[in-house]
């Protein structure tokens, strides 16, 4: 990398996020190719859980907000998607703009709500959004228009014609939930690094002393709610798009806590961590129902050793690194500079620090301190001259 280049990247912080996105993109390019049909079902499912759980450790991480109701955020944005395809047949990139609009519009009543909760009030406030939402499916005078317990289906997304009639359907909803992710990181990337994410920190921090500077807390907090909800219903306007369905019993209460636990062990306030928090929810399962599948032990048993193992990976995590799997590798990238920086002092050859320039001999206070010792004309500093003495003497 050239000079120039780096020194770009350095300065703009839109441009560095902007050169990490192609980059991200050009990775799950090659990821998805080589990928085969079940992969690539994972790999967007991984990618949807990110745009949900990189907008909640906006609001819970960096401005201190407890969300239990992210789950209903997300039912939100995927009835939204199968009401408008069903209704209107609108295209897919129209469609995803109106899940997340219509479930920011829902964040802005909820936050207005709860703009003045705290703690487990607030806790409570969400929990009892997101145990009540999905619930209106099956009220009766919504069954029809919602399908009911049943949900809506959703015509696939057909793959454009320039890739082929036998382009796999997989890959086409991997590659528009990756895109939909790396916006979502990018936008919020660069949101967090501005005036928004400063006063967000500042609120969390100390919500008195940012109210006496001049920042709105209120107001803050419901645009904190607003965003993180459109990521949520983004989410879910993408799963509804993989799964073709929209149904109630694709958000229980469950998936909520799973989304805070995601955050909490990717590292809370980290838009990378929240990669990883996703990366875990989706693949730690699998692995886990792959092991007990393949151990050849009773059916009660290897029926309940998926969520025992998926447990212990979770505590693991948490204990190995209690700031989170960001926090910890980025421990331990600090650790390993400073171990290389050590070596590299203390080989041959090396010079050592700079010594420091004093203007003469110095002897040492029994306190320890060190003093200059007087020049070679044994003068006082109130002997040389008479008016400089005479004022240090009235000083004195």
């Amino acid at each position: 990398m050239t000079a120039p280049v780096r020194s770009a990247l350095r300065r703009s912080t839109l441009t560095r996020h902007g050169a990490g996105a192609a980059l991200a993109l050009a990775a799950l390019y090659v990821l998805t190719t080589a990928a085969g049909p079940y992969r690539d079902l994972q790999i967007a499912q991984a990618a949807y859980l990110t745009c949900a759980v990189a907008g909640l450790t906006v609001l819970t991480g960096l401005g201190g907000q407890i969300s239990l109701g992210h789950g209903a955020f997300m039912a939100v944005g995927a009835y939204t998607a199968a009401l408008v395809i069903g209704h209107w047949g609108w295209p897919l990139a129209a469609v995803l703009p109106a899940a997340a609009g219509t479930t920011a519009v829902a964040g802005a009543v909820v936050g207005a709500v709860a703009a003045r909760l705290h703690g487990p009030y607030l806790a409570g406030a969400t929990l009892a959004f997101a145990v009540g939402l999905p619930g209106l499916a099956n009220y009766e005078p919504l069954a029809g228009v919602l399908g009911g317990q049943n949900g809506l289906t959703i015509v696939p997304p057909v793959p454009p014609a320039a890739l082929g009639e036998t382009f796999p359907l997989e890959r086409w909803q991997a590659w528009i939930c990756c895109l939909g992710a790396v916006v979502t990181l990018f936008l919020l990337a660069n949101l967090t690094r501005g005036r928004f994410g400063r006063t967000l920190r500042a609120s969390r921090d100390d919500e008195i002393a940012a109210a006496l500077s001049g920042v709105r807390v209120a107001r803050l907090r419901i645009a904190a709610t607003v965003v993180s909800a459109a990521c949520a219903g983004l989410a879910g306007g993408l799963l509804a798009v993989v799964a073709t369905l929209a149904a109630p019993g694709a958000f229980p209460l469950t998936l909520s806590l799973q989304l805070i636990a995601a955050i909490v062990i990717g590292g809370l306030g980290s838009l990378p961590g929240a990669v990883w928090g996703a990366l875990i929810l989706v693949y730690v399962p699998t692995w886990a129902a792959d092991l007990s599948s393949s151990s050849g032990l009773s059916h009660n048993i290897a029926s309940n050793l998926p969520l025992a193992v998926y447990g212990v990976v979770l505590i693991a995590v948490t204990l190995a690194f209690p700031r989170g799997v960001q926090g910890g590798l980025r421990g331990i990238g600090g650790a390993v500079r400073r171990r290389a920086r050590g070596r590299r002092d203390r080989a041959p050859g090396s010079r050592g620090p700079a010594p420091s320039e004093t203007s003469g001999p110095t002897t040492t206070h029994p306190g320890g301190a060190d003093e200059a010792t007087p020049d070679d004309t044994g003068a006082r500093p109130d002997d040389r001259g008479d008016a400089g003495g005479r004022g240090e003497r009235l000083r004195r």
